[in-house]
């Protein structure tokens, strides 16, 4: 093969090899090292069922085993998945939450007898799992959720909230806990022009209630319907970790 023929095949290979590589079809890497404690981060199933209704497990980049965590429980909406519950990972990187998205053991939460229903024994579990795994701060062990999933989180952390001591709930329609164990913590978000879970009934009436029994409660109304702005969700995610929600320089 004479040179200028070689530098043609050479640069016909090359230019193989790099639409191969726009394709995807690379050779493969060698994966990077995994972490010196062992502790894989980013999202992975919760792990605790296997009947196609789990759930989801987030670890951010920056734990470290050395230093207590908070830990949020977050509660996806009627007929939901874990998958939304992915909107807050970001959050949960940021801050450096660990934070477990379970799902449900029927369509909604809480279809049996309240407080002692099939969701309380698998949400119960899945804090098992985690707590003894990771560091998680017990000052800062929260549970929350939006729409159903928020009702659900109020009513069973007002029951539990020996264990639970911050309750976040974003456009919550219910409260009816079956008992008042603990004082936790709460942050509630509702829009003013909610047409699902109409805050007259709903955020408006539990606010007040727990004010007049003594709860530290921090109640955020804003101008909208049953969704709610990414900046007040964050603004809860920063009340969990013992910050100022109100700061703007993070």
């Amino acid at each position: 093969m004479n040179r200028r023929r070689f530098l043609g095949h050479a640069f016909a290979i090359t230019t193989a090899c790099a639409a191969l590589a726009r394709e995807g079809f690379a050779s493969p890497q060698a994966p990077p090292p995994p972490p010196a404690d062992g502790i894989a981060r980013g999202q992975r199933p919760l792990g605790i069922s296997s009947d196609g209704r789990d759930g989801i497990l987030y670890v951010p980049a920056g734990y470290r085993d050395d230093t207590p965590a908070p830990l949020l429980i977050m509660l996806h909406g009627y007929a939901g998945w874990a998958d939304e519950m992915k909107s807050t990972f970001a959050l949960a990187e940021e801050l450096g939450i660990v934070v477990i998205a379970p799902e449900s053991r029927d369509f909604t939460w809480g279809r049996e007898a309240p407080g002692f229903d099939e969701d309380v024994r698998y949400i119960g579990a899945a804090y098992r799992k985690v707590a003894a795994a990771f560091n998680i701060d017990p000052d800062r062990v929260g549970l929350g959720g939006r729409s159903d999933g928020a009702g659900y989180a109020l009513s069973m952390g007002l029951a539990y909230g020996d264990i639970f001591n911050h309750l976040i709930v974003i456009a919550g329609g219910r409260m009816n806990p079956v008992r008042r164990k603990g004082k936790p913590k709460i942050y509630m978000l509702h829009g003013d022009k909610d047409q699902t879970m109409p805050i007259e009934l709903s955020a408006r009436r539990f606010s007040a209630q727990l004010k007049e029994e003594g709860y530290d409660l921090t109640y955020r109304e804003y101008d909208g319907g049953h969704a709610t702005p990414a900046p007040l969700v964050r603004e809860a995610f920063v009340w969990l970790t013992g910050g100022d929600p109100k700061k703007k320089d993070r």
